[in-house]
């Protein structure tokens, strides 16, 4: 299937608006739940558990957000590769300001008890089952949309939701200890995860506004969906797979060493949260700059040169990277972060394209989806967990590290065991 003519171009603004838009508001809630885990939900949720013990106990449960992911990817992409994008896209992002919502109004450990850190589990394991969807039918949205020459460009954009996403909640969760201050305990922290309500509205009033992907809708057209999108991809695309796999690990890895652990390791050398936050937050502008053009050198440059130079760059940077934030000053703090997050921005930035890229437009959601989530589980969750679990055990930040740079080593390979994509068409 030839790709074909392009939206008018205020129709295609409303589809990157939407695509902005939506995956800032998941990402929001998301990484809104590892910030508060990473400083406040361990005396919430898990009382009486020593500093590092506590926080590692409340990453328990910000990881098992990521076990569902997958899950909610094989689903959206099922569906979304049967009834289309759309639908997909608004259901997750519903569902993933409900939880958050419900995440807002949990009674502490010392009101309900073991329900407490149950239930919070739950509600952790319903974002990760709506995020599982999200990527791949927002970038896919655009992609589809958007025209074959910037395609690296433009689907950079609704990836910048996760640095954007990220930029709001740990921006949120420092108002709210500032504002706060002694309270910030027991219910400043709450006060970010209320207010995502808003964003979700607005979300959802975008996403409306959006048409279904023309390729997609070419495709019902000519030919009955898929029965079962999945089996086909794991038929005839594994290589595919294991590329974005791979190709995935690495870049999620250093993303949650570089923000969510940073926040750990800096609790640890006795930084303020303020300082940490601060410094992600900062990182965040940097990297949102650095995705678009990591999305736009891809188009010219090719998305492989540009996203192995970027993974070896955030593999080097790895060994200045504690060093710096050791020296507990602010501004060599945020110099590191920036640096980390401004690599994995290029790096993220000329991959968006490439993994819709790679398969058909009638397994395409499901492909993406597969590949992309199940590396989650792997990297997104594990760093972050076993950063703090190597930290409480050595003292040292060196083991993840060295795990990190391994990581980004697997993601210059996935990118090596596929096809460069950049001159192709959508079919």
């Amino acid at each position: 299937m030839s790709e074909l003519p392009r939206p008018p171009r205020s129709r295609f603004a409303t589809v990157i608006a939407a695509g902005v838009a939506g995956t800032t508001v998941e990402f929001y809630d998301f990484f809104l739940y590892g910030a508060a885990a990473a400083t406040v939900l361990g005396p919430v949720f898990f009382p009486g558990s020593d500093g590092l013990l506590g926080v590692l106990q409340a990453l328990v449960t910000y990881a098992v957000g990521f076990a569902a992911r997958p899950i909610g990817g094989l689903v959206a992409g099922h569906f979304g590769d049967r009834i289309g994008r759309k639908r997909l896209l608004f259901l997750s992002l519903l569902t993933m300001g409900l939880a958050s919502v419900l995440i807002g109004v949990l009674p502490a450990y010392e009101r309900i008890g073991a329900a407490a850190p149950i239930l919070l589990t739950v509600l952790r394991l319903v974002q990760g089952f709506a995020l599982g969807g999200e990527f791949g039918g927002a970038v896919l949205l655009v992609a589809e949309h958007g025209p074959a020459r910037r395609r690296g460009f433009w689907t950079a954009w609704p990836q910048a939701g996760g640095p954007l996403g990220n930029l709001l909640a740990t921006g949120a969760l420092a108002a709210a200890a500032a504002l706060s201050g002694t309270h910030y305990t027991s219910i400043g922290w709450r006060i970010p995860f209320l207010a995502s309500i808003v964003l979700v509205l607005i979300g959802l009033w975008v996403r409306m506004r959006v048409t279904e992907s023309p390729l997609f809708t070419e495709a019902l057209r000519t030919a009955r969906p898929e029965r079962a999108p999945l089996l086909r991809v794991l038929r005839e695309q594994p290589r595919a797979l294991f590329a974005i796999f791979a190709a995935r690990v690495g870049e999620n890895a250093a993303f949650y060493v570089f923000t969510i652990f940073l926040l750990v390791y800096a609790g640890t050398l006795g930084l303020p949260k303020s300082a940490a936050t601060a410094a992600v937050t900062i990182g965040s502008l940097v990297q949102v700059a650095a995705m678009l053009l990591g999305g736009l050198a891809s188009d010219r440059l090719g998305r492989r040169p540009v996203a192995i130079t970027a993974a070896i760059a955030a593999g080097a940077w790895t060994a200045a990277f504690f060093p710096l934030v050791a020296t507990r000053d602010f501004g060599l703090l945020v110099l590191a972060v920036c640096i980390g997050l401004a690599c994995h921005g290029v790096l993220t930035g000329a991959q968006s394209a490439f993994y819709a890229e790679l398969f058909t437009t009638t397994v395409r959601y499901s492909g993406v989806s597969l590949g992309y989530q199940s590396a989650t589980v792997l990297a997104g969750a594990a760093a972050p967990l076993a950063g703090t679990a190597m930290l409480r055990s050595t003292g040292s930040p060196a083991p993840i590290a060295i795990t990190l740079a391994g990581c980004l080593l697997l993601t210059v390979l996935g990118m090596i065991s596929a096809p460069e994509t950049a001159r192709g068409t959508l079919r």
